[in-house]
């Protein structure tokens, strides 16, 4: 309940700097391909568009949101550090992230330590209201 509780504070996070990215490149007065250098440019799409995939994945509490924040996370790192004025407050960034970082994978462990966490995987995975019938193929019968 903690990771999922922690999922969608990020996931509020990351929509809204996805949003400031959204807002950098739809309310510039002269197209941003044309007025800031290329990697600022490729930047700010880039987060524009994986920051609000990563929030959906995230508040979801989906595996695929996680590995998208992970990547989105790592990324805002690599890109404070080679574009230090991209950020407002470029190594304050990288600190954060790592805090999260750090969190999301102390919440992630804690979570896979539940004894009944297997078990619901297992349940939540299994489709019970579907019965279908026994098909078979070269006389090898491939559902039950």
């Amino acid at each position: 309940m903690l990771l999922v509780l922690f999922m969608r504070i990020v996931a509020v996070l990351w929509v809204y700097q996805g949003l400031v990215q959204w807002h950098v490149i739809l309310s510039a007065e002269q197209s941003i391909f044309d007025v800031l250098p290329v990697q600022t440019t490729i930047a700010v799409v880039f987060f524009a568009v994986l920051d609000l995939l990563a929030a959906v994945g995230m508040w979801l509490a989906a595996p695929w949101g996680g590995v998208l924040w992970l990547l989105t996370a790592i990324a805002q790192a690599f890109v404070a550090v080679l574009l230090p004025d991209f950020f407002a407050g470029g190594q304050i960034v990288i600190g954060l992230n790592c805090i999260l970082l750090v969190l999301y994978f102390l919440l992630t462990f804690k979570a896979s330590q539940r004894p009944d966490y297997q078990r619901e995987r297992v349940s939540a995975s299994r489709i019970t209201s579907i019965r279908l019938p026994p098909i078979h193929l070269f006389g090898f019968r491939i559902f039950k």
